[in-house]
């Protein structure tokens, strides 16, 4: 069976996170559970976040795995985690939208272009960041599929 890049479920609105780590933990937790990735999956995008900083400015961050990750990736996904309080994320950069990506085969890059698309647009991310729906986030992202 096939589940969506991104549906519904992928999508966690008004998150009540502490701490950059726990942003990345529930953002991973979203793909282990919805069959994308393998748990170990989660140690791999804080690997990543440990070589470099997956904030991206307008205050979101996209967590993925590192390059040997991939082996971990089951099939293309999206989670997106909403923190309209935000996370520091260092260095005063603080995130109010993760965009967790597990991408196999190449397709990560495509998936995060067209991402980084929606996300240039500032609007874009002021929306999500006032979503109070699952359905005003997929809007914004359904060209990502």
């Amino acid at each position: 069976m096939t589940v969506a890049v991104l549906a519904k479920e992928n999508i966690v609105l008004d998150a009540d996170v502490k701490t950059k780590e726990q942003a990345i933990q529930l953002a991973g937790r979203i793909l282990v559970e919805r069959g994308y990735v393998e748990e170990s999956y989660i140690d791999k995008m804080f690997e990543r976040e440990a070589l470099i900083s997956t904030y991206m400015g307008n205050f979101v961050a996209i967590p993925h795995g590192t390059e040997e990750a991939k082996k971990l990736v089951k099939q293309a996904g999206l989670s997106i985690v909403q923190v309209p309080n935000g996370v520091d994320f260092g260095g005063g950069n603080i995130v109010k939208v993760l965009i967790g990506i597990a991408g196999k085969d190449g397709e990560h890059l495509e998936i995060l272009s067209k991402v980084a698309i929606v996300c240039s647009e500032e609007e874009n991310i002021q929306k999500m960041i006032k979503a109070t729906t699952e359905d005003e986030i997929l809007a914004l992202l359904n060209e990502v599929e």
